[in-house]
């Protein structure tokens, strides 16, 4: 929470105002940040000077592990984000690509589970780490990335984190991941709640024990109508100490992620938090 904090700060002194195209608006921006979270002991990193939907988070990351690609999917796991980029996106709603009401296209997850290579033939990359690491193998090459230079116009967003990294050491498990672009008073905390639970649920499925994610994230910045509130509500904001996260010891295997596990199999226990503070969104 403290690093977050300084994060904005950092933003707000050595930022420089970018214009950004897709959104037509202005933002403060730095390049290059390093952030590190300990989950050994089931702490989840929840932002605490703000009310954080953490289910929502992680019900949009549990879709992208089963490689979803339509907003209904996600809204039936409880989580709403993707409806304004698939229904509202003026750019995508005019893509010839694009299937109709509700569809994302093929980003994030669905190019997790099926990446195509030249040939059309898709690649499950999921699976494949999975079945690595639960045999405790790591060949340096358990990446699961989102991004596929050749299919970007056939999706509504680009993947702003991209790239997921797992390694091995003995039997504890860390985490790498990688973000082109972060929202930080808006997605930020989403981000950071899926980087803590992706290592969190990765390890258990696999049976090896969680260690530490580190995120790492080119783009960091704060939208010019985000910054007052940034400034003036949740930089004065003393934060708490950070919830731990209690998972459902039933799951055991990818199969159970696909088919049968809900945000109800999750539980936040010792979250204490500011109110909650809306943040515009930008399309």
């Amino acid at each position: 929470m403290k690093a977050y904090l300084e994060l904005c700060q950092r933003v707000i002194d050595e930022g420089v105002w970018i214009e950004n195209a897709r959104t037509g608006k202005r933002c403060l921006t730095v390049i290059n940040v390093d952030l590190e979270y300990d989950v050994s002991d089931g702490t989840l990193p929840v932002l605490t000077t703000k009310k954080l939907f953490w289910k929502p988070a992680i019900a949009e990351m549990l879709g992208y592990l089963r490689g979803y690609q339509s907003a209904k999917q996600f809204r039936d796991l409880g989580c709403n984000t993707w409806n304004a980029n698939a229904n509202e996106n003026a750019d995508w709603l005019a893509n010839p690509f694009r299937e109709g009401e509700d569809d994302m296209g093929r980003c994030y997850g669905v190019q997790g589970r099926g990446w195509r290579n030249p040939e059309g033939r898709e690649i499950d990359q999921l699976r494949k780490i999975v079945d690595d690491l639960s045999r405790g193998f790591d060949d340096r090459r358990e990446i699961m990335t989102f991004y596929n230079p050749g299919e970007l116009d056939r999706a509504c967003l680009a993947p702003c984190m991209h790239t997921h990294t797992f390694s091995l050491v003995g039997e504890h498990l860390y985490l790498t991941s990688y973000q082109r672009s972060d929202d930080l008073p808006l997605g930020h905390g989403f981000n950071q709640v899926q980087v803590g639970w992706l290592l969190m649920i990765m390890a258990q499925i696999t049976g090896n024990k969680p260690a530490k994610a580190f995120h790492k994230i080119v783009n960091a910045h704060i939208y010019e109508d985000q910054l007052e509130q940034v400034r003036n509500i949740q930089l004065k904001r003393e934060p708490y100490a950070l919830p731990k996260l209690k998972i459902n010891p039933d799951i055991q295997s990818l199969e159970d992620l696909e088919t049968w596990v809900t945000i109800d199999d999750f539980e936040l226990e010792g979250y204490r938090h500011h109110p909650p503070i809306q943040y515009a969104f930008s399309v």
